[in-house]
């Protein structure tokens, strides 16, 4: 900690609310209660149990500012390992402010963004990995993040990190122990047990790593591309999933230029989608400009979804797109299925059979008999909203396997962790490499060290001050 300050800060939006909570953390934190508070009983906070609430008034020179209710904790029992005051009051954006001015006034200073959580590691209530969950959690969007967050939060990657790093300290101990004293400790033939246990640890990281695909999309969304040829529905179908008339449509083609970019949540799992321009030929070079995007957001995108009206026979728009998709994640929407369907489930996966041969592929595995093809068809309907239920089902399956289970799964959705992971496996490769190349043992534990250090990133047991800081300056003000 910079200081021993008692730090306070408003731990609730400043809106309008039925309920505020302005937050005070330090040494001082009873005696500066004791001073604005008031009760009945004439009670002293600061004579009261931990972990107790106290009706009563907050006063401002003689002035009654609000009626609270007062939740004590004593150090170390609290979020923060220091004495705690939580002053629940009316909500409000002038109450809460002035009941934090108050505080100020009688000693406290302003909490700085995170600094509240940033006690509680440094207190060691919390280790980094825990701490960032808060923010994580904080900022969820659903639920998929939201439990991957509390599951963080309970430890998990804590626990798997330190169990991790204490296998490598228990081999760079012994073999430094037995270089120090030849005499009774030999190493010879350890290379060999240090190298199973090197495989293994490698290979609960890579298990790790693994994770990081599914943890980004569930942290931060599914990257969704609508593609599609002009007036296939793409717009409405945006629509209907936002449940909104965002996107403009009108039986014009080649309505939308630009790219339209929205946050949705379906069924569980956040999407920030795109609408694009209909992909065809072109001699507009706005619409032009607008396919090229199209295309350049496809080949970044998690997700594709292909839409088309099926209404119409499909085209070379399609043939190109359908080529676009290989080798993607994609759901092929078979739109306008209220109409006539011109264009059915066969005709789709002759096309796509025919656009992977032209590009000399193998044609995609089949994931069963009845729709031989690897990429989802679904018939839907952007007019009245029919098979959206699947699509959700589909995605669902398609990303997370069904549903995801917290209790025992890790997933790892923070980039700094996902980089201090590949370079510990790094270092690992390094001395199963060193074994294998007969080197002298103190190789071994100068690469064990360096993964102990890179683990340790993780957890916040080997980090700088600087870096501390910068990680806890995005949290929110009052956490």
């Amino acid at each position: 900690m910079q200081d021993g300050a008692t730090i306070a800060a408003i731990s609730t939006a400043v809106s309008s609310a039925g309920i505020g909570i302005v937050r005070m953390s330090g040494s001082e934190s009873f005696d500066i209660a004791d001073r604005i508070y008031r009760s009945k009983k004439k009670k002293k906070l600061s004579e009261q149990k931990s972990h107790t609430i106290h009706y009563g008034f907050i006063v401002d020179d003689g002035e009654t500012v609000d009626e609270v209710l007062v939740m004590l904790m004593r150090g170390p029992a609290s979020y923060t390992g220091e004495d705690t005051v939580e002053i629940n009051c009316h909500g409000g954006v002038y109450v809460v402010k002035r009941i934090l001015e108050t505080l100020i006034k009688n000693g406290a200073r302003p909490a700085e963004p995170g600094e509240f959580t940033k006690r509680a590691f440094l207190n060691g209530r919390l280790d980094l990995s825990q701490a960032e969950a808060v923010g994580d959690l904080i900022a969820a969007q659903n639920q998929y993040a939201l439990q991957s967050s509390v599951s963080q939060l309970k430890g998990n990657i804590r626990n798997e990190i330190t169990d991790i790093r204490n296998q490598i300290l228990y081999h760079t101990a012994f073999i430094e122990t037995a270089l120090d004293d030849p005499e009774h400790i030999s190493v010879d033939g350890y290379g060999e047990k240090l190298r199973v246990s090197v495989e293994e640890m490698e290979h609960r990281i890579r298990r790790l790593l693994d994770t990081c695909d599914n943890g980004r999309i569930m942290k931060e969304g599914i990257r969704t591309v609508i593609l599609g040829r002009p007036n296939a529905g793409k717009s409405s179908l945006m629509n209907v999933l936002l449940g909104e008339d965002r996107a403009i449509v009108t039986d014009i083609a080649g309505t939308t230029r630009d790219v339209l970019e929205e946050h949705l949540n379906l069924n569980g799992i956040s999407l920030n989608i795109m609408d694009t321009a209909g992909i065809r030929e072109t001699d507009d070079i706005v619409e032009k400009i607008g396919v090229d995007k199209a295309k350049e957001h496809a080949e970044e995108a998690d997700l594709i979804l292909y839409v088309i009206d099926s209404s119409e026979e499909m085209d070379e728009n399609d043939q190109e797109i359908l080529r676009m998709i290989q080798g993607k994640r994609a759901v092929i929407l078979l739109n306008k299925s209220d109409l006539a369907m011109r264009v059915t489930r066969e005709d789709v996966t002759q096309a796509y059979d025919r656009s992977s041969e032209s590009l000399n592929d193998i044609n995609p595995a089949k994931i069963n008999e009845k729709e031989n093809l690897i990429i989802p068809i679904i018939e839907v309907s952007a007019r009245n909203s029919s098979g959206i239920n699947e699509l959700e089902d589909t995605l669902k399956n398609m990303f997370f396997a069904g549903n995801l289970s917290f209790n025992d799964e890790i997933y790892i959705t923070n980039v700094r962790h996902k980089t201090a992971l590949a370079d510990a496996e790094e270092s690992l490769e390094r001395v199963r490499e060193s074994i294998d190349a007969g080197m002298p043992e103190d190789f071994y534990s100068i690469d064990l060290l360096d993964a102990y250090e890179k683990l340790g990133n993780i957890t916040g047991e080997t980090m700088g001050e600087d870096l501390v800081n910068e990680i806890f300056s995005k949290f929110c003000m009052g956490k």
